[in-house]
């Protein structure tokens, strides 16, 4: 009886383990998918055309948004669908844009975006409530 026991908690240990490693494989392959997708040409040329919808001048001398940057440790995957992933502009921690990105009619394009308040105030998108 006891020797059944064992044998028993021996194979549902083994079991738990087993299904264990194999979501956490699942997670990681899944987490290096999502790192290609936000690094890929497809999300830099949506980043770069959403960046210059918000200041026309992006990614030049005169604009306000000069340069951009992904913040690695920011992407994850959105419950709702898609990838969300924080953009940190000209390297200004208090300034990003924060995209989810997702396929539509199987091209990547941007969902929503959420802008600091302080680049917000940069772009003369904040107003104030007086």
């Amino acid at each position: 009886m006891k020797k059944k026991l064992i044998i028993t908690l021996g194979v549902v240990v083994t079991i738990i383990l087993v299904l264990g490693v194999k979501f956490y494989m699942d997670e990681k392959k899944l987490d290096e998918e999502m790192i290609k997708v936000v690094y890929s040409d497809e999300a830099k040329e949506v980043f770069e055309e959403r960046l210059k919808n918000l200041d026309p001048k992006a990614l030049t001398k005169e604009g306000i948004i000069q340069a951009y940057a992904i913040d690695k440790e920011s992407i994850r995957r959105n419950p709702m669908g898609g990838i969300n992933v924080i953009l940190i502009v000209n390297e200004d921690s208090e300034m990003n844009i924060e995209y989810t990105l997702d396929k539509y009619n199987g091209k990547l394009d941007g969902g929503g975006a959420s802008i600091s308040g302080k680049l917000s105030k940069l772009l003369g998108r904040w107003e104030e409530n007086k």
